[in-house]
């Protein structure tokens, strides 16, 4: 069968380009041809770009300005003008879908996150004149978030995001979505949890990347300590600070992989200052890694993500919420012991599957202090626990459990 995905981005480390694709790699397994199109796009083979699909297009981030003011002000003529911009995407998304010859698509959070009001528009009416059989992979729906709250088109978020459709099945992360989904709009999901190819041994230790605990100025006996998230506030960062300063142990090195800037610098600095205060060493590495290894042009050396896990003493999680956990299934697939805070995703869906992690609730314990500090004074007696945690992924988490997933639902 030829699939299409299509979204606002499918590029980079992002969660929705993530999953997407590994969706792609397991439908490819199972002999489908794959193509996208989407406003944003890595490079490879059969791929569409539509810049104007992009939620950074200038006429997408001006509606939704005037959608989602601060007061829920009226704005008389904003519909109208959301629906003439989706007359002019329908076609390029037309001659996506004819060029590509697309018998299946799957729509990748544009009918949950309402970042792109026309496409969404403009998508619900090319499947409704077309009835191409499809399925909305949904991510974060707009009533999760509170800067949609306040708006002046609750009609239009009733009716297009999520639309039902048909000929539109769809498929959430996480439990809770799924009950949202059915008590606001009536619309039945499967829920698609994030997996991992465990099927495939995790990289390791290799030429490469043998140095890069030297490489950001650690000592062979230091502990690192890998906080492998974005910097942005309910990522809960300040929790791991706190735990490290309770510590109290100068081997213990708090490295923060990923850029800060999506939301701003502020919360860095923050984090930064009360590392400062408690005396906690934090090494911000990101201009260090990317999402693949490369050279920059004056030859320094950049790692990619997964060149840090393998020399992760412990991995931090403390996020305050989380749409499912990437990062964590990514700490199961490498077999590190982790803390997790416990966020509304992982006690319902993660945690009863009986995977063993150092848990808090929103609050440094000193159960969880002396936890931690056996995980890394005696990393032998973690092996059963990383090994039982990895094949409780390996069982929950995996391609295999995505393609029978997919197989139900694709018939």
């Amino acid at each position: 069968m030829r699939i299409g995905f299509i979204s606002t981005r499918l590029a980079g480390t992002d969660g929705v380009s993530l999953e997407t694709a590994k969706m792609a790699a397991v439908l490819e397994q199972m002999e489908h041809e794959i193509f996208y199109c989407a406003g944003e796009l890595d490079s490879g083979e059969r791929r569409f770009l539509v810049p104007e699909l992009h939620f950074i297009d200038e006429t997408a981030v001006k509606l939704g300005d005037r959608a989602f003011n601060r007061r829920g002000a009226e704005d008389a003529k904003v519909l109208g003008d959301i629906g003439e911009r989706a007359k002019q995407l329908k076609e390029p998304i037309r001659q996506f879908l004819d060029k590509s010859q697309i018998e299946f698509l799957i729509i990748q959070n544009a009918f949950a996150i309402p970042m792109q009001l026309p496409l969404a528009q403009a998508l619900t009416e090319i499947l409704a004149e077309t009835g191409l059989p499809a399925l909305a992979h949904n991510h974060d729906f707009y009533w999760e978030r509170e800067r949609f709250a306040n708006n002046c088109i609750p009609e239009f978020l009733d009716t297009y995001f999520p639309p039902d459709l048909p000929n539109l099945k769809h498929a959430v992360i996480n439990s809770q979505a799924q009950r949202d989904l059915q008590a606001r709009r009536g619309i039945g999901s499967i829920l698609i949890p994030n997996v991992f190819d465990f099927a495939t041994p995790a990289p390791g230790i290799d030429d490469y990347n043998a140095d890069f605990r030297e490489a950001i100025g650690l000592e062979p006996e230091d502990w690192l300590i890998l906080q492998p998230t974005r910097v942005i506030p309910r990522k809960g960062i300040e929790l791991a600070i706190e735990l490290l300063a309770r510590l109290n142990d100068k081997r213990a090195k708090l490295v923060i992989t990923h850029h800060a800037g999506d939301e701003g610098l502020g919360y860095l600095r923050q984090l930064e200052a009360l590392a400062e205060e408690k005396g906690v060493d934090l090494r911000y590495v990101a201009d260090q890694i990317d999402d693949a290894r490369r050279t920059t042009d004056d030859g320094r050396k950049i790692y990619a993500l997964w060149d840090t896990y393998p020399h992760a003493d412990f991995v931090m999680y403390p996020s305050l919420y989380e749409g499912f956990g990437n990062a964590l299934i990514e700490t199961i697939y490498f077999r590190k012991p982790a803390l997790v805070n416990r966020y509304s995703v992982y006690a319902e869906d993660i945690a009863p599957l009986g995977f063993q992690f150092v848990e808090i609730d929103g609050t440094v314990t000193d159960e969880a202090v002396t936890a931690v500090r056996h995980h890394l004074l005696r990393p032998q007696k973690t092996t059963p626990i990383v090994e039982r945690n990895y094949q409780l992924g390996q069982q929950h988490f995996s391609y295999q459990t995505l393609a029978r997933l997919l197989q139900e639902i694709m018939g």
